[in-house]
């Protein structure tokens, strides 16, 4: 799935320079933890969802905000390549409990 966030990059006519600039800006998820690790989890899950980043990415589409397809691309790819990484999405107990397991 990251390979395919790629091709769709590729689609677009933004400069590389922009993927690899904003590939890890959906980390700002994990702001939330200041809070507490409920919040946490809520915040962190929106931003790492891949249902939303391909409703953006429809979004995206049917507007024609090319902006907002980049968004998409971005949010599609940044979770694709956490899921690489053992990364899920969290459950309100511990940063490190997720739907994928316990991360080591």
């Amino acid at each position: 799935m990251f390979a395919f966030s790629i091709y769709l990059f590729r689609q677009t006519d933004f400069a590389w320079w922009w993927f690899i600039a904003l590939i890890l800006v959906p980390d700002i998820g994990m702001l939330g933890y200041v809070i507490n690790s409920k919040v946490g989890s809520v915040t962190y899950n929106i931003f790492h969802h891949k249902g939303l980043a391909l409703a953006i990415l429809v979004l995206g589409h049917v507007t024609g905000s090319d902006a907002v397809i980049l968004a998409g691309i971005i949010l599609f790819g940044h979770t694709s390549l956490d899921r690489i990484f053992g990364y899920g999405l969290k459950y309100p107990d511990h940063f490190k409990h997720t739907h994928l397991g316990w991360i080591q």
